[in-house]
């Protein structure tokens, strides 16, 4: 086997502290935070001069991880933050969560707003998509109990 796991989901952003708080609220935890540039940094993203800092958030169930990054130089180049979810690239990140009604009006006050409606699928899941600090859009899921059998 060629892969171990995910990494992590990379997301730039202009405003590192609103996202940090946006993403903690939902509850990831921040790792570190650092400034990344150098010879190395250049050779890896084949951006010349780059100079960006970047939040490594952590899930709570430790697997998973969401890198934030912003950009110091060179200047930021395209604009997909409010682009429709079935625009090419990249789309969006899904959390699980166990209440989608509490996540949502947590995460309102960092400025979230549903995209769409909060939907059930068959018995199995609530769920919605959101956009977040700067029209980030990602997903919730909510896992509903198996029926009860008697």
């Amino acid at each position: 086997m060629s892969v171990k796991r995910m990494d992590n989901v990379g997301i730039v952003v202009q405003d590192l502290d609103a996202a940090i708080a946006f993403f903690t609220e939902l509850g990831l935890v921040l790792e570190g935070r650092a400034p990344i540039e150098g010879d190395w940094a250049e050779g890896v993203t084949g951006l010349q001069g780059m100079r960006v800092e970047i939040a490594m958030m952590r899930t709570p169930d430790g697997h998973g991880r969401l890198e934030l990054s912003r950009f110091l130089a060179p200047p930021v180049v395209a604009d997909h933050r409010s682009a429709p979810v079935n625009a090419l690239g990249y789309l969006r990140v899904m959390f699980a969560v166990d209440d989608i009604d509490d996540t949502l009006a947590r995460l309102a006050r960092h400025g979230a707003e549903l995209v769409g409606d909060v939907v059930r699928y068959l018995d199995a899941y609530r769920l919605c998509y959101l956009r977040g600090p700067e029209g980030i859009l990602i997903g919730l899921a909510e896992e509903l109990a198996p029926p009860m059998t008697g």
